[in-house]
């Protein structure tokens, strides 16, 4: 699908596909418009930056989207995203945002660390691999294109620290994009499960190591340790149990018995 049919309302028309591999930008305090691209955002969260970003503020998934997210449903699929709460001001901030930058740039949301970037991508459904396409993002305010710094693309991504970011992005997407959840609306227990694979980590935490999860299922013992000690892997399981249980998907197996 072209990602201008896709883009959030307003900028479909500032969408250029990136000629050659490279650009120009930089963005720093002295461009005249710092910060202004932080201001009335569509945001959406992915998983993984919902996780880097509780843990960051040192709050649990559920205080971090009760606080800080907004629950939106896609137009006749019913799917939940979270999308990032705007300061309710004239502006409409960031939250995060101050006069020196970004105040949990470390751990900012892939969509931040990607700008003035635009990713289009999709799963291979024959052969699983990630193909993708960039463009370059003009917003009219947006002065740091006058800058004199070069990119080239890979080394943009490189020094954004988007790597990680999307080796867990591009397993959400197979999940989004998976034919079963385009082409019907889920269910409500079904939104359910996607919600709490998705964002609500704490919450899927205690329900497969404080129930009957375990047990219900064959999973090697140095795979339960490695999810029980670090997230990342944990929302990898996360993604596995809900191909399982919203497709069918032969990933996890269930005890006999």
């Amino acid at each position: 699908m072209e990602i201008r049919q896709t883009a959030p309302d307003g900028i479909e028309g500032q969408l250029e596909p990136l000629a050659g591999g490279s650009f120009r930008f930089a963005c720093h305090p002295g461009v005249p418009c710092f910060t202004e691209c932080c201001r009335d955002l569509n945001l959406l969260l992915t998983p993984y930056d919902v996780l880097r970003l509780k843990n960051r503020l040192g709050l649990s998934s559920s205080e971090f989207l009760d606080r800080h997210a907004e629950c939106r449903f896609d137009e006749g699929r019913n799917v939940p995203k979270m999308y990032l709460l705007m300061n309710e001001d004239g502006g409409k901030a960031c939250p995060f945002v101050t006069p020196a930058g970004c105040s949990l740039y470390e751990d900012r949301p892939s969509a931040c660390r990607i700008y003035p970037i635009a990713r289009a991508s999709r799963v291979h459904r024959v052969h699983g691999t990630v193909l993708e396409n960039y463009f370059v993002l003009r917003e009219n305010h947006c002065r740091g294109f006058e800058e004199g710094r070069s990119w080239e693309i890979g080394e943009w991504l490189s020094d954004q620290g988007l790597r990680a970011y999307y080796e867990s992005n591009d397993r959400w997407m197979e999940i989004v994009t998976h034919p079963r959840l385009i082409n019907g609306p889920l269910t409500p227990n079904q939104q359910q499960v996607f919600y709490l694979g998705s964002y609500d980590i704490d919450k899927f935490r205690r329900m497969v190591f404080g129930g009957r999860f375990l047990s219900a299922f064959e999973i090697p013992e140095d795979e339960v340790e490695k999810i029980g000690s670090d997230e990342g892997a944990l929302l990898n399981f996360a993604f596995k149990w809900m191909k399982f249980t919203l497709f069918g998907e032969q990933v996890l197996k269930l005890r006999h018995g």
